[in-house]
Order: structure tokens, then C-alpha cells, then sequence
């Protein structure tokens, strides 16, 4: 019983800051749109100034909406990627799965693709990448972290090397592709909001349909295949619909680290509890709070110069990671 009224006050808190903070993004900016007029605009009611409308229902709204939607995807996929690595450092940004999705996407961008073949390649290229690293670092029942960790880096290194190559032999167009890599949701709009609901609707109901049976996973492969679970076909599966989502994330915002780790400890710390159900849906809507954060915080910081999304995330990510690794040493 004090479970779910402590669950219920997890959300209850996070759907709160999630709308603390929506308004917070509409009102900041170059242009300060205040409290009553930002209602009143998404009520659709008359205000002095009609700019002010254009701004938000255009501008500021779909980037907000977009930032959560991006959050959410990271977030969804460092939870299960972590789960299937049974490594709590796991995350598709650190072991080289976005690397591996940016490469495709450049390629994409290279051979002059249409932009929906941006996150087709960039998925194609994720998979491939996720199933080698997992092959890799499997090591018996539980993945090797310095494995894991060595792989990821050398993955990430290479393919990184690559995508240089390639954005050299770009030319003066590799502007865009460097501020892509860092992370931009400046181009947001209704058109991509739409389309990244598709990824994110279907990853999470399935993740969650599968909750139990990534539950399984916790306790080792030996214990979840003695129980009746399929191990390799589960993993697989669960790396392939992560890379989609990587695949989608990275295909509209670019390379944006960390947040698939912090979200889903973030999680495990507020609900003391390593179990998917309680994750998967509190890590997703954490991580779009944190995006949402981080990307206002890159947008205002420095106006009218924006940071890199992906900066910012790294700014918190980089000690939090360090963090989790040191303490993982010492227990370990």
C-alpha cells in the first residue's frame, strides 16, 4: 500500500515539474512572454500582442514538445540498454550506439538522401554496432563492464574518425553536420513532433509489454533462461528496437549524451527499485524533463548565442557518469 502511494507521488511530483518547466521554457527567451499571456494563447484567447502567439505556438511550443519527446526516447532506450547489459554504466551514447548512428546519418546526408533516410541508416547502422558490442562484451552470464566500457570507446573512436573524414570531404557544408553532432533542436516543428510520436508511442507500450520479462534479466542469464526465457532472442530484440529509437533521436537532434544514464538512476534512486515496470514509464518521463531543462538552459544561457543541447547534457553527464563508476568500482 505505501508503495503506491509513494508511486503515486513520484508521478504526481514529475508531472508537476514537467509543467513548472513547460511554462518556464515559454516564458524564457529573447522575447519574455508572461505567465497569463502564454495561458491565454494556448486557451486561444485574444492578447495585446499578437506576435507573441506566432512565437509561442510555433517557436517555442513545438521545441518544448520536441525536447520532451527526444528526452523521453534516450531515456526509454538507456533503461533497456542498461537492463540488457545488466551493466549499470550501459548507455547508447557511452558504448558507441550513437556514434554508430550519426555515422549513418551522415552517410545519408553525404549521398545527398532524402531526411527520412537519416534515421533509416542511422537505425540500419545502430543495430549492426549494438549487436557487435553485445556480442563482444558478453561474457557468461553477466556483460564484462571493462569490456563493455573499452568496446564502446573504441567504436565510438573509430566511427568518430569516419564521420571526421567524411565532414572534411564535406567542406564548407560540415558546419551544419559539426552543430548537428553536438545536439540542436532549434529546428524544431509540429511536422517532426508528429513523427517522432510514432518511434516513441511503440518503443515504450512494447518495452512495457516486455517488462517482465527484461525483469528477468536482473537476475542473470543462467536464473532467466532456467525460468523459461528466451535470452538471445529477448536481447536482440530489445538492442534492435533501442537502435530504432537511437536511429529516430539522432536522425532529428544529432548526437545528445547522458541523458539514457541519468534519467533512469535518477529513477532508481527515487523509487529505491530496479524492477522495469516502475522504470520503464518513470525514467521515460524523467528524461523528457531533463532534455526540456537542458535545452532552455542552453537557449537562455548565453542569448541570443545557444549552447549545443548536447554540451549541456554532457556538462551534468560527464561528472554523473564519473560518479557511478567510482562508486561501482568500490563496491565491485
Amino acid at each position: 500500500m505505501n508503495s503506491n502511494i509513494n508511486m503515486k507521488k513520484i508521478y504526481a511530483g514529475l508531472l508537476i515539474f514537467l509543467l513548472i518547466f513547460i511554462f518556464m521554457a515559454l516564458y524564457l527567451g529573447d522575447i519574455k512572454v508572461s505567465f497569463k499571456d502564454a495561458v491565454n494563447i494556448l486557451l486561444n484567447r485574444k492578447i495585446e500582442d499578437e506576435s507573441l502567439r506566432t512565437i509561442i505556438l510555433n517557436v517555442r511550443l513545438p521545441r518544448i514538445i520536441m525536447a520532451i519527446l527526444i528526452g523521453m526516447l534516450l531515456s526509454c532506450s538507456g533503461t533497456v540498454v542498461q537492463t540488457v547489459f545488466q551493466n549499470p554504466l550501459a548507455d547508447p551514447y557511452i558504448i558507441g550506439i550513437s556514434a554508430s548512428a550519426t555515422f549513418g546519418a551522415v552517410i545519408a546526408f553525404m549521398l545527398g538522401m532524402p531526411d527520412i533516410m537519416y534515421g533509416i541508416l542511422g537505425f540500419i547502422a545502430s543495430v549492426i554496432v549494438a549487436l557487435i558490442i553485445f556480442r563482444l562484451s558478453n561474457q557468461k552470464t553477466r556483460t564484462d563492464i571493462a569490456s563493455l566500457l573499452i568496446i564502446g570507446i573504441a567504436v565510438s573512436s573509430f566511427l568518430g574518425a569516419f564521420t571526421s573524414f567524411s565532414m572534411y570531404l564535406i567542406g564548407q557544408d560540415s558546419f551544419k553536420i559539426i552543430a548537428w553532432m553536438m545536439g540542436y533542436i532549434g529546428n524544431a516543428s509540429w511536422t517532426k513532433v508528429f513523427i517522432l510520436l510514432f518511434p516513441l508511442g511503440l518503443s515504450v507500450i512494447y518495452f512495457y509489454l516486455k517488462r517482465y520479462d527484461l525483469d528477468l534479466l536482473l537476475s542473470g542469464d543462467e536464473e532467466a533462461h532456467s525460468l523459461g526465457a528466451d535470452i538471445g532472442k529477448l536481447k536482440k530484440n530489445m538492442l534492435i528496437v533501442s537502435s530504432f529509437i537511437i536511429g529516430f533521436s539522432v536522425a532529428f537532434t544529432g548526437m545528445i549524451g547522458f541523458v539514457g544514464l541519468i534519467a533512469p538512476h535518477t529513477v532508481r534512486l527515487l523509487t529505491k527499485s530496479s524492477s522495469n515496470t516502475k522504470l520503464i514509464p518513470l525514467a521515460t518521463l524523467g528524461g523528457g524533463i531533463f532534455l526540456l531543462v537542458c535545452d532552455t538552459i542552453g537557449r537562455t544561457l548565453l542569448s541570443p548565442v545557444e549552447v549545443p543541447i548536447g554540451v549541456v547534457t554532457a556538462f551534468f553527464g560527464a561528472p554523473f557518469f564519473l560518479y557511478l563508476a567510482m562508486k561501482k568500482k568500490k563496491v565491485g
